[in-house]
């Protein structure tokens, strides 16, 4: 029998709510109910192409899905979806990654609200349901192995700028499974670094941690350790929110990384994961809190600011914001970060600029619109006075600078 795969494909749209690729016969068939003028898979589509198995997907940074089915002679691209309420800022940045208008990127980030925001394991179902449409093959859940480089793509989607931090192996002992409850003290210090951002501290911990062993949890050692996950980012989410991150977002991650531990099936993946999540926390703490006890200012200007990178950020916008005058705010700003308002949001548009340079292949024309900078000789001098270098300069240097 012939299969008709634009009809399977339009039906499985209009099913889901999820943008749907069929390729067959050297043509491809795209659909998807939310309106958007630019496809979202193009920012990972090498990775996913390359995706051979008859069932598998991919986990963008931004913890977003892709699901592909493949046959004898059919790829087919479920995507993306995700649990997660993406922030303006992330569903900017993907807007940019997919070469996407200026002037359309509104019309994107609201078609991106406008995918059906489906659990991952919904989405495996799917594919097995497909999969047995195109392979024959009768799959279920615990038979999909995870499509994941591990620690390698776990640090370089957390922050690409800290792909050469590693972990000491020693420490996995630390998430033990014997029936000893003595991790108080543990959990203590882990907590203390997570809300302080204290990444060196926590890398010295690391390198010589103590040989600590978690209660019994479960039965199952799988299980246990997904249960000690779980504690963990409970843990490590709380102590973010209580140093100053936002809310939302630092539960939205916990969120995710628990999503993405429920399906790993190996002890060693979910370890990792737990090693990467703890030092994803501690870094973003270590970006979000200036100095060791920022005030309260502080911290709500820079979350201001890493919401809005991609718009040129006024002071009076942040003033707005936080409903107080423009004069006020910079006095108070100066005083308790020590560092004026201009040159901390210009510095860390340069840092975010450094991460897009390193890690894309974005012109610097391109990323000087993204950043919001009024024109790229106003990006290349802002840049050269923070970073020292020119944006092309910067580019070529080694990464290990």
């Amino acid at each position: 029998m012939t299969m008709d795969y634009k009809y399977l494909g339009k039906l499985i749209g209009d099913m889901t709510g999820v943008p749907i690729r069929v390729y067959a016969g050297g043509e491809r068939f795209y659909y998807s109910l939310s309106k958007l003028p630019a496809d979202p898979m193009a920012a990972c589509a090498d990775k996913i192409m390359a995706i051979d198995t008859h069932i598998g997907y991919f986990i963008t940074p931004d913890f977003e899905y892709y699901g592909i089915v493949n046959g004898e002679d059919i790829k087919i691209v479920i995507g993306p979806s995700s649990q997660m309420k993406q922030s303006d800022q992330a569903l900017k940045e993907l807007a940019f990654r997919c070469d996407v208008p200026e002037g359309l990127t509104a019309e994107f980030m609201a078609g991106m609200r406008g995918i059906v925001r489906l659990p991952l394991n919904s989405v495996i179902m799917v594919l097995c349901a497909m999969n047995y449409i195109v392979n024959g093959e009768k799959l279920g859940l615990s038979d999909i192995m995870i499509f994941d480089d591990e620690q390698k793509i776990l640090k370089n989607a957390a922050e690409q700028e800290s792909a050469e931090r590693g972990f000491d192996s020693d420490i996995a002992e630390a998430f033990g499974s014997e029936n000893v409850h003595n991790t108080l003290g543990l959990e203590q210090t882990i907590i203390d670094f997570v809300r302080q951002g204290d990444r060196e501290g926590l890398n010295r911990w690391i390198a010589a941690a103590p040989a600590v062993r978690a209660g019994v949890l479960a039965a199952d050692q799988l299980r246990q350790l997904k249960n000690t996950f779980i504690v963990t980012a409970t843990l490590v989410s709380r102590a973010a929110i209580s140093g100053g991150m936002d809310a939302d977002d630092a539960l939205s991650l916990s969120d995710a990384y628990i999503q993405k531990c429920e399906l790993l099936g190996d002890m060693g993946a979910i370890t990792n994961l737990q090693y990467r999540m703890v030092v994803d926390y501690t870094e973003r703490m270590e970006r979000l809190r200036r100095g060791k006890n920022p005030s309260r200012l502080v911290l709500d200007v820079t979350n201001y600011v890493r919401h809005h990178l991609s718009e040129p950020i006024t002071t009076e916008d942040i003033a707005a914001a936080l409903f107080l005058s423009r004069s006020r705010l910079s006095v108070k700003f100066k005083k308790e970060s020590g560092e004026n308002l201009v040159d901390f949001i210009l510095k860390e548009k340069v840092t975010e600029a450094k991460r897009l340079l390193r890690y894309t292949d974005k012109t610097a024309v391109a990323i000087s619109s993204y950043l919001g900078f009024s024109s790229q000789s106003h990006f290349s001098r802002v840049f050269k006075k923070y970073a020292g270098c020119l944006p092309g300069e910067y580019r070529a240097s080694p990464v290990d600078e």
